[in-house]
């Protein structure tokens, strides 16, 4: 039994709780929190956990195995750094890091330990986004050409981070899985409008062989829009999350190009066939994270979202703020 507390019992704290609560491999010993009432929600719902408005109480705490750092992202390293010299495994909320610095520091703490850090990049568990790896694994969209990813809604605003520390995580963790191949550069552009981070942000990504990712986040979209496409040489790709039904549809499209002796010679051919949905499985991504993020600790493996994952998706943030500074200059990472 591993035994867990939580740093933070927000927005997101609660959904931490509730999974570690349910499995079988994990104990929630302990929740902190600053607010007397978010622990009173948590005593109500859990009278056998215990609560705490210090984090020391679980960070130097000898009964308590891991730390889930459920808190704002400029807290994380502080956090993680103690509980890791204190030998605890650490999950981390999104984004990892406030820099690659501090990353990279947590990552040397956590190999001289021998100590598992997990970065809840929680798409990657989502039945989507493994039907997705699944698919360009095998080879059935073809030679990737292109990710565009709309993710948009009104609010929730943050204090502490951007648009793009706050949404452009979950589209740069899952290409980081699906692309399988190191950015060369990152260009972006922003602006602020309502309280003095960027509200509205445009990320476009350069990958080796030709292939680009763009990414387009928005705390100030009328609508909630989840949707991602991926067009590769054989087959497309369009993913809606906010469907309960056929949320990824591929498409047997595609163009191919014959070139004659000159520019005029081109001729285009376009290639329109079926679509299918294949089937997804209805999966909370979370509980399966949390459980995997268990396993990891038992068998002393890496996770696929570990610290190193963790590191790239903060150094394309850094160059995405970096870009942004520069009106849309582009930076190499």
């Amino acid at each position: 039994m591993i035994r867990v507390g939580v740093i933070g019992y927000g927005y997101w704290g609660p959904n931490i709780v509730r999974n570690l609560h349910g499995l079988d491999a994990t104990r929630v010993e302990m929740v902190c929190d600053l607010s007397p009432k978010a622990l009173s929600r948590v005593r109500k719902t859990y009278p056998s956990i215990a609560t705490c408005t210090d984090p020391a109480e679980i960070l130097n705490s000898p009964s308590i195995d891991a730390v889930a750092v459920i808190t704002p992202v400029w807290t994380h390293y502080e956090l993680a750094k103690r509980a890791l010299e204190n030998g605890k495994h650490v999950f981390v909320e999104k984004p990892f890091t406030s820099n690659a610095q501090q990353a990279e520091e947590l990552i040397e703490i956590a190999a001289r330990k021998k100590l598992t850090i997990m970065v809840d990049h929680t798409f990657l568990f989502t039945g989507a986004v493994k039907k997705i790896i699944e698919l360009t694994e095998s080879g059935a969209l073809g030679d990737l050409y292109y990710y565009d990813s709309l993710r948009v809604n009104l609010g929730l605003f943050q204090h502490d981070v951007s648009v793009i520390w706050d949404l452009a995580p979950h589209d740069l963790a899952i290409m980081d899985h699906v692309i399988k191949r190191e950015p060369e550069a990152v260009v972006a552009t922003g602006e602020r409008h309502l309280n003095g981070v960027e509200d509205v942000a445009f990320l476009t990504v350069y990958y080796p062989g030709n292939v680009i990712a763009h990414v387009n986040v928005n705390w100030l979209s009328p609508v909630k829009v989840r949707m991602t496409m991926i067009g590769g040489q054989k087959k497309m790709l369009v993913w809606n999350d906010l469907v309960a039904d056929e949320k990824i549809r591929v498409y047997d499209k595609g163009v191919q190009i014959t070139s004659g002796e000159g520019i005029r010679d081109l001729l285009v051919n376009y290639r329109t066939g079926d679509m299918w949905a294949p089937q997804v499985p209805q999966l909370e991504a979370l509980h399966v994270e949390l459980g995997y993020f268990a396993e990891c600790i038992q068998n002393g493996k890496a996770p696929i979202n570990d610290g190193f994952a963790g590191l790239r998706i903060v150094r394309m943030l850094e160059a995405a703020d970096a870009s942004i500074q520069k009106r849309g200059e582009l930076v190499r990472l």
